[in-house]
């Protein structure tokens, strides 16, 4: 099987290197191009493409490399909100996805950014390098005895919860559907009794039309008055404009963000100066209780080799006729 790599990295070629090896019978090429109308005729000669949560695998896509002779779309992602289902099973293309490459990387990476807003080691470190030792505008709260607010508790948000008891907090969760495996320490409740009981608020929900823009205006002021809120999930459940009011009303002591609305791979690739310097995110960045990491809750080891395998190992399976847990129905 050939595989085409969209949107290469040199992180992400040299874990897929590392691994194919261990799966004859693949093949892959790389290219720097993303996925989407204009590049999906390079898929030309392959019987299959991979493609990253920010490549656009949307109908005209989805058309073009049917075209090309595709017939398996390896998304190295959890999400696929991007890619078009039904056009997919039109063409009997099959989609499959990594559902959960390594939980624990994207929840510490969480509390990273609730641990860095709260006691402002961004600023404490430029003060440092300024050779200012004083402690002013350095004030944060213990996370000790407060309340941790989770919303989503698959395996990441579950992972993180688990942090969080660890650091002696109460947790309370709000999901669809309870994890039995955190009955004994988590309390489910509404999510109008969650915003409005926890100090830290980690988001680790899936980006569908329900969790649209979650967070907004309505939401920020059923939250507590020194609120820190997390997202490391998907950019689009915070309504970016509505999270700039909110810190402006001072309800945030601190907001730790690893996606944002207008991001592809990274917000600041590819773009003018001009552009950057009128968007959403970069007024974010204009707050001094704001952290802002550049996705990178997924960058570890770890999680990078647990990708390049179930990703191969979803297309052996593609090869050999077998259904996977994998598949995006």
């Amino acid at each position: 099987m050939k595989i085409l790599f969209y949107d290469t990295k040199s992180y992400d070629k040299e874990s897929f290197q590392n691994m194919v090896s261990q799966f004859p019978g693949l093949v892959i090429e790389y290219t720097k191009s993303d996925l989407d109308p204009r590049t999906a005729a390079l898929a030309e000669g392959f019987d299959a493409v991979c493609a990253f949560v920010s490549s656009d695998v949307g109908t005209q896509t989805m058309d073009i490399l049917h075209e090309k002779g595709i017939r398996l779309i390896l998304m190295r992602c959890a999400g696929f909100n991007n890619v078009d289902l039904d056009t997919a099973q039109k063409y009997d293309m099959r989609v499959m996805r990594v559902p959960g490459y390594s939980p624990e990387a994207v929840a510490e990476h969480a509390m990273a950014l609730a641990l860095a807003s709260n006691r402002r080691l961004y600023k404490a470190y430029n003060k440092v390098r300024e050779n200012d030792f004083s402690l002013s505008g350095l004030m944060g709260f213990n996370f000790y005895q407060k309340t941790a607010g989770i919303i989503g508790t698959g395996k990441i948000g579950a992972a993180m919860c688990r942090i969080c008891r660890g650091f002696g907090m109460k947790v309370l969760a709000y999901d669809v559907y309870e994890n039995a495996s955190l009955k004994d320490f988590v309390e489910y409740v509404s999510l109008e009794k969650l915003l409005s009981n926890s100090d830290v608020i980690s988001l680790h929900c899936p980006l569908m039309d329900s969790t649209y823009h979650l967070i907004n205006l309505d939401t920020i002021r059923q939250m507590k008055d020194g609120v820190i809120l997390v997202n490391t999930s998907r950019g689009a459940l915070v309504k970016t404009d509505d999270l700039i009011e909110g810190i402006r009303m001072h309800k945030f002591a601190g907001v730790g963000l690893d996606v944002y609305e207008e991001e592809t791979n990274n917000v600041f690739e590819d773009r003018s100066d001009e552009i950057l310097e009128h968007s959403t995110t970069a007024r974010l960045l204009s707050f001094p209780n704001v952290m802002i990491t550049s996705h990178q809750g997924f960058f570890t080891r770890e999680a990078l080799d647990a990708i390049a395998s179930t990703t191969l190992q979803n297309a052996v399976d593609f090869e050999d006729g077998k259904e996977s847990p994998n598949d995006v129905k």
